[in-house]
């Protein structure tokens, strides 16, 4: 029998957030907390315990779906997590740890997957048979839905642009890489050349937002552009998606929509870029909405 609550958790390197929908996939409950994953991956649960714990107050205990998205993803062969920029929950049996934690079924997916899905079937994708969707937050990471269906690959990495190399010769990356996309335009990585180059730190938004007057602060901020331009060129070039849609901290950059498209589309090969690359228009909520529509999955 389908249940009419669904419960999302998104769980991300800066905050958890928990939400219920309803049968009309209207937000009942939304709450947060921060992860605080320097605490380690047992708080980390704990965390999530406390915030699935008032979801299911609101709904009084009725009976629910309920879907979690994380960075990386779950291992087909180990049955662990991996791939995660939360470190400390790499190699880790989640679903079995959760599930026993919180004394539900659940399903796990990729963040980025949970972030595409909601865009494309409530967001800026709607109407588009393909759609990718941008995470540029702490990390970097992305999602392909195809015919309103999440493309995971069998080996769960679709999407992973993240750590697609475009300089070789970069920083290292904690994938083991190095001159990995994340490295150069996630919000994480962004703060690292800052502090790398000039010992200053400054938070990824206050870098776009204050009057430059350091030329090598001036260079990073054209440099990213040109990374941005570079890798989402050749994810387009590759997969050539009806839309793309920026998710994310960064998204919220007005310049990525003139400066930033301006250099992707030099770079695809083609000779009238059209691929439209817009703002999500869930916002925040897009995750934890997705983690509650992948949650729909045990109904099914």
């Amino acid at each position: 029998m389908a249940s009419n609550y669904h419960i999302g958790i998104d769980l991300g390197g800066t905050k958890i957030e928990v939400a219920v929908l309803d049968s009309q996939d209207k937000i009942l409950f939304r709450e947060r907390l921060f992860t605080e994953a320097h605490l380690g991956s047992e708080h980390i649960f704990d965390q999530i315990h406390a915030l699935y714990s008032k979801a299911v107050m609101s709904i009084q205990n009725k009976s629910h779906t309920l879907g979690l998205g994380t960075p990386g993803s779950i291992s087909k062969k180990t049955h662990l997590l991996k791939n995660s920029n939360t470190l400390c929950l790499n190699d880790l049996p989640m679903q079995a740890l959760l599930e026993d934690k919180l004394v539900h079924d659940i399903v796990i997916e990729n963040d980025a997957n949970c972030f595409a899905l909601a865009e494309a079937k409530m967001g800026a994708g709607i109407g588009y048979p393909s759609v990718f969707g941008v995470i540029m937050g702490t990390g970097c990471g992305g999602g392909i839905v195809f015919d309103g269906k999440i493309r995971q690959g069998p080996q769960n990495i679709s999407g992973e642009w993240g750590h697609m190399v475009i300089d070789p010769q970069g920083s290292p990356c904690y994938c083991g890489a190095s001159g990995c996309v994340e490295t150069f335009i996630s919000g994480g990585g962004l703060e690292k050349r800052i502090k790398n180059t000039t010992g200053n730190s400054i938070s990824a938004m206050d870098f776009f937002r204050i009057p430059l007057k350091d030329e090598s602060l001036k260079k990073i901020k054209q440099d990213f552009y040109v990374r941005f331009g570079q890798a989402l060129a050749n994810l387009i070039n590759i997969l050539d998606p009806d839309i793309v849609v920026l998710g994310g901290g960064l998204s919220n950059e007005g310049s990525l929509y003139k400066e930033g498209i301006e250099e992707v589309y030099k770079r695809i090969f083609n000779d009238v870029p059209t691929t439209p690359i817009v703002k999500n228009i869930l916002g925040d909520s897009a995750g934890v909405i997705g983690a509650a529509l992948i949650g729909e999955r045990l109904t099914q």
